[in-house]
């Protein structure tokens, strides 16, 4: 995938770790929560120019407490991110945008919890170079190809795809082993009963 330089890292990396409370907050998602998501991602997107279609901010407001809470909270994360002023002339396409903002921020939800993203430094890196990503750049001062190396490597996504497959492998060979018994059991049995 082709990919143009974005900002520098550092500067986004700090702004991670200096969130405001209010990013910190509690989403709201059914009556739960106080944030309202939908509304941050609505004037984050007027702030960037960004031209939605009716109905485009729905998916931001949570209905379900247990199933929306961290992903929504990732979502207030990456809005604050997103909010730099680098981001305000980047020309950004409203449906990457709006695709990070919900798939990204679910993806990085399913193996993380929100809070980690601001306290973890891997973490941290994690978050910022998965929007970079997710909206076609990389960190200025970096190649497209180490960028994803890099991403690859914190990606909490890809170290759960690589345990996945090490488990299947361990059982296949498991299986493998337990048929190889199964077979020398059965010949030695025919040996038997043919003497």
């Amino acid at each position: 995938m082709t990919t143009r330089a974005g900002p520098p890292l550092e500067p986004l990396l700090r702004r991670v770790t200096e969130t405001p409370p209010d990013f910190l907050d509690e989403p709201r998602a059914g009556a739960a929560g106080r944030i309202h998501v939908d509304a941050v991602v609505g004037d984050l997107c007027e702030r960037l120019g960004v031209a939605l279609q009716p109905g485009a901010l729905d998916v931001f407001a949570g209905q379900d407490p247990a199933r929306d809470r961290n992903r929504l909270a990732v979502t207030l994360l990456q809005a604050h991110l997103l909010a730099d002023g680098w981001f305000a002339g980047a020309g950004l396409d409203a449906a990457r945008l709006l695709s990070l903002l919900e798939a990204g921020a679910a993806e990085l939800a399913a193996h993380t919890q929100a809070p980690r993203f601001v306290t973890d430094p891997d973490r941290r890196e994690e978050l910022v170079r998965h929007l970079l990503a997710r909206l076609g750049m990389h960190p200025a001062g970096e190649s497209a190809a180490h960028a994803q190396d890099r991403l690859t490597t914190l990606s909490a996504a890809e170290r759960a795809r690589v345990l996945a497959a090490s488990r299947a492998a361990q059982e296949r060979a498991r299986e493998v082993r337990e048929a190889l018994t199964r077979k020398a059991a059965q010949e030695a049995a025919d040996k038997w009963t043919r003497e």
